[in-house]
């Protein structure tokens, strides 16, 4: 099994930025990938970006190109996604996410998540 606790997000006017962690506990050595979605009330969880835990290798979302940045710091089994320059419509609740597989381009597999933590970007 693995654990995966978030911390940071917040309140921030738009253009702003926040950044996000997600720490990793139990069975890490069996992951391959970890990723960030977010959701809206009411409507399905979106993916935003991944990154494979060894090699560092990222994707993301084209909404947040160029605005987020996944990160890992392996030694400390910790996910971050830095978001700069952020829109109202960033607003929602967001989710780290771990899976077992090494496919960074494919946002279906996630077997861990993390509890969600809340980024409202107000106007």
């Amino acid at each position: 099994q693995v654990q995966l606790v978030q911390s940071g997000g917040g309140l921030v006017q738009a253009g702003g930025s926040l950044r996000l962690s997600c720490a990793a506990s139990g069975r890490t050595f069996s992951i391959y990938t970890m990723g960030w979605f977010r959701q809206v009330s009411g409507k399905e969880r979106e993916f935003v970006a991944a990154i494979n835990w060894n090699g560092g290798i990222t994707n993301y979302a084209d909404s947040v190109k160029g605005r987020f940045t996944i990160s890992r710091d392996s030694a400390k089994n910790t996910l971050y996604l830095q978001m700069n320059s952020l829109k109202p419509d960033d607003t929602a609740v967001y989710y780290c996410g771990a899976k077992t597989t090494p496919t960074i381009y494919d946002s279906a597999g996630y077997s861990y998540w993390g509890q969600g933590t809340q980024v409202t970007v107000s106007s």
